[in-house]
């Protein structure tokens, strides 16, 4: 139990977010959450109402086929299966299912007003409160605790899972209060209680939650659990002094998470899990914001405003974005994009609003389901993005995030044509770590061709002791050296050192020095040095020449060591020739030639078989692995150099 109450940047610049000042600049129940209810029909009239029809169009289609269906049914047998034998993705795609059928025939009801709609939710209601745990499995203590394989009851975990649905129901109760209460009377006081033996009550008792932050290690995490308890403390809190004192615990716990984000905004989890963590954050205030009347304003703190950037700081071209951590490098496109415009027009930033505006399509659907019923009422019913058109992506020239040590550099803003260069230092005890210091990506028209993997399906193993057992993980599959015949070493005193950024008209570099990241006493150095250089004016069409890469090492002599060598992991279609090979990027996007000095040092490829989806549903059937040798000796040089293939 934390004894004095935390300060960070929220707290500062509002210092009225104390219980006390709660107590009074709190909207109520009713009026708490920004989205109208089912009975403001200027909203959800299909009619008269403002409601995008595309959206609404596109839900009922797959809400009509869930009807007469049985819902999906999470098993006793899918939560032991992770206790078992690793497995979480049998049990987690059954509750998923189950929840995104909620949502759809929530909007369905709000729309219509259909009693055969409402009856369908009270079901799904009613299937979440009879579920013996929100928690999913991978994150439940029961076992640990309890010897148990099964949900203990009178224990419930508060994870992601708990903050998920009781942040569903929360919206289900703004959205559809009314007309559960006519329809279903009861149903509503259920609510109530499960969301407090659920989550409330064990927000509150356990204040040693992993998840809070309270040794400084902060992650996705807190947000992500914050902003649905806050949801769910508006709308289903109805004492003052209770839900003044609980949004006063929520507003310290993610103070805690904006503290802990860097002046640049960077997320060291990477792309794909900014959208739950930094903004979920983001998403989590402006509620807040409105619950308090505007009374809070995100722009005063500069690292919420930098972070609006990230996405598209991360962006390749395409669908295509630098997969850091545990991230894919081709993400699903339907993320919450609305949640960034919005952000990106609190906070002034055009660039991002632009790379938001670029996935407004005319004719589709602004949201959908997946990402959560909360953030699918806010896309059905925010006007600004119902009405935006698409937009370029800023695809800006050169981002250096000096917190994570990432440059990403091409040869003019505004395009992806020519050479993308990607490279990072950091250290590996990032959140979701892959042992990858000094690790570069380099991508053709916005098209990775030497590529970060990504991460296959998680099970038991990818967050237990066994973790760099899977090969994603490990620096072997990275692009970086193993000197040696050593790779590098998780945790945090694994990192880059000596670390300097150049950028101009002319080029791009990152210099850094690799030997800190590895188990070994007799590195002196090993420094890399990435290079992209820019195209002279007279060829504007492309964009970027060359990519250089080039190691150079300093090692105390030691008799019998193996040889060092350099792995470079290729993506596309690879034909090796002396000194060079010929990559096809995928999609057949372009023809790239990666070639080495001294050509005569031994090289190899080694294909990898894909056979998980998530990593097969990015790069094709295979990956290709190229290690160069470059011999016992020590000191010496190793080029690499990326042209395209014209």
């Amino acid at each position: 139990m934390t004894s004095q109450r935390f300060v960070g940047p929220l707290a500062a610049m509002w210092p009225a977010a104390s219980p006390e000042g709660l107590r009074t600049s709190l909207r109520g129940p009713d009026t708490a959450l920004p989205v109208p209810s089912a009975d403001d029909r200027s909203t959800w009239d299909l009619t008269a109402g403002s409601v995008d029809h595309v959206t609404f169009d596109d839900l009922r289609r797959r809400a009509d086929a869930d009807l007469g269906r049985a819902w999906p049914q999470p098993s006793p047998r899918g939560y032991a299966r992770y206790f078992r034998d690793g497995d979480r993705d049998d049990y987690e795609q059954a509750v998923f299912a189950r929840q995104q059928r909620l949502s759809r025939a929530a909007v369905v009801a709000a729309v219509t007003l259909d009693p055969t709609w409402i009856d369908e939710v009270a079901d799904g209601i009613t299937l979440l409160c009879e579920q013996s745990s929100w928690c999913w499995p991978a994150h439940d203590d029961t076992h640990r605790v309890h010897g148990a394989v099964v949900p203990t009851v009178t224990d419930p975990f508060l994870d992601l899972g708990a903050g998920e649905v009781v942040g569903q129901l929360a919206w289900i109760d703004q959205l559809l209060g009314t007309q559960l209460d006519d329809r279903v009377p009861g149903l509503r006081a259920r609510v109530r209680h499960e969301a407090r033996v659920r989550v409330l009550d064990p927000f509150v008792r356990r204040r040693d939650w992993h998840w809070l932050g309270l040794d400084g290690d902060v992650h996705n995490w807190n947000p992500w659990i914050h902003g649905n308890v806050l949801v769910a403390v508006l709308r289903l809190v109805e004492d003052p002094v209770e839900r003044a004192r609980l949004v006063a615990l929520v507003v310290e716990g993610i103070d805690r998470y904006v503290a802990a984000l860097p002046p640049d905004g960077a997320v060291d989890e990477g792309y794909s899990y900014w959208w739950n963590g930094a903004c979920r954050a983001l998403e989590a205030l402006e509620v807040l914001t409105h619950a308090a009347g505007g009374a809070l304003d995100v722009t005063a703190v500069p690292a919420l405003c930098a972070t609006v950037a990230f996405p598209h700081r991360m962006h390749l071209g395409g669908d295509w974005y630098l997969n850091l951590a545990d991230g894919p490098a081709r993400p699903p496109s339907d993320q919450p994009w609305h949640a960034l415009h919005r952000a990106a027009v609190r906070v002034g930033d055009e660039d991002a609003r632009r790379h938001a505006a670029a996935h407004r399509r005319p004719g589709a659907p602004a949201a959908d389901e997946r990402a959560g019923l909360g953030r699918l009422l806010q896309a059905l019913t925010d006007r600004t993005w119902l009405a935006a058109g698409p937009e370029a992506s800023p695809l800006p020239r050169d981002v250096w995030l000096a917190s994570t040590q990432v440059l990403v550099a091409r040869g003019s803003a505004g395009t992806p044509r020519g050479l993308t260069v990607a490279v990072k230092g950091g250290h590996n005890g990032e959140h979701h770590n892959h042992n990858d210091v000094g690790s570069v990506v380099v991508a053709l028209d916005g098209v990775p061709v030497v590529v970060d993997a990504g991460r296959p399906t998680y099970t038991a193993r990818t967050f237990g002791d066994d973790r760099y057992g899977i090969w994603t993980m490990q620096s072997s599959w990275h692009n970086v050296p193993e000197i040696r015949g050593t790779t590098q070493s998780p945790g945090h005193r694994f990192g880059a050192r000596e670390v300097s950024t150049e950028t101009d008209d002319d080029h791009a570099q990152l210099r850094l020095d690799l030997g800190g990241a590895y188990s070994r006493t007799d590195v002196r150095h090993w420094w890399r040095t990435v290079r992209l250089d820019r195209t002279p004016d007279a060829a504007p069409q492309r964009a970027a020449e060359r990519v250089t890469l080039t190691d150079t090492w300093e090692l105390d002599d030691a008799a019998g060591a193996p040889p060092s060598t350099v792995r470079l992991l290729l993506a596309g279609d690879v034909v090796v020739g002396t000194g060079r090979v010929l990559i096809t990027a995928p999609a057949n996007a372009g023809t790239v030639i990666l070639s080495w000095e001294p050509g005569t040092a031994a090289a190899a490829v080694e294909v990898r078989e894909l056979d998980d989806p998530l990593l097969s549903d990015v790069w094709g059937a295979r990956l290709t692995r190229l290690t160069i040798e470059v011999g016992d000796a020590p000191s010496g040089t190793l080029t690499v150099t990326v042209k395209e293939d014209r």
